[in-house]
């Protein structure tokens, strides 16, 4: 098993006691009522932003989402189910929902086929979960300080931290199941500059899908420096 889709299985799956069993006999279930083809998507979506201005931090949100969706394609007609919920019952009710596209027909079964485990891009750990709030309200503070010591006429940083973490799985009426984890860290910096009653402002971002192990004290200097020098 891949280590995305081990990833995948214990944030959408395991939660909800699910197995990929039960997901194979919901896409059995619609083949067999003459659907051609059919899948099911699974997203988890968690997300994390922090903003710092006037040396103060104004503002920090957070949000978790999760969901499946269920599709159905017989000819040219395409169906499709979406629930928020993550349980067999709310599966099984979407999944009856766009059997209506199918036909009449005979029982059928599906035979999981997960694919290779390819090339990983990136890494699978959370990056919201890999340093404390502490650290990331530190790394606004840094940040600022940095982009103040670069000019004296700055008068103004404003810095935002943002990450996500989307973990994704999908299943396919031909046994086929795919899972993907994808992490997202990105660092804004505008500043302000102020001379001789004129202001000026610039601005610098940067990121990745990587965690904050990329955000060093180069990455972080070379955000806040080329702020302050567009201004």
């Amino acid at each position: 098993m891949s280590a995305s889709l081990a990833t995948a299985q214990s944030l959408l799956l395991t939660p909800a006691n699910l197995s990929l069993d039960q997901l194979a006999s919901t896409l059995g279930g619609l083949t067999s009522r003459g659907v051609e083809y059919a899948d099911l998507y699974f997203e988890h979506h968690k997300s994390e932003s922090w903003s710092l201005e006037e040396s103060i931090v104004k503002s920090g949100s957070f949000s978790i989402e999760s969901g499946v969706g269920v599709r159905a394609i017989t000819g040219e007609q395409t169906a499709f189910a979406y629930s928020g919920d993550i349980g067999l019952a709310s599966i099984t009710a979407a999944a009856n929902t766009v059997a209506a596209i199918g036909r009449a027909g005979q029982s059928a079964s599906v035979a999981i086929k997960p694919t290779g485990s390819g090339v990983q891009l990136y890494t699978h750990a959370d990056p919201l979960a890999s340093i404390s709030d502490e650290a990331k309200i530190a790394l606004l503070r840094e940040t600022e300080r940095i982009a103040r010591a670069r000019d004296p006429r700055v008068t103004q940083v404003m810095v935002n931290l943002a990450c996500e973490h989307v973990v994704m799985l999908v299943m396919r009426s031909d046994g086929v199941i795919a899972s993907d984890v994808r992490p997202l860290c990105r660092l804004n910096v505008t500043a302000i500059v102020e001379s001789n009653g004129k202001r000026e402002q610039g601005r610098s971002g940067g990121g990745g899908r990587y965690g904050f192990e990329r955000f060093d004290a180069a990455f972080i200097a070379k955000r806040a420096h080329e702020a302050v020098d567009m201004a």
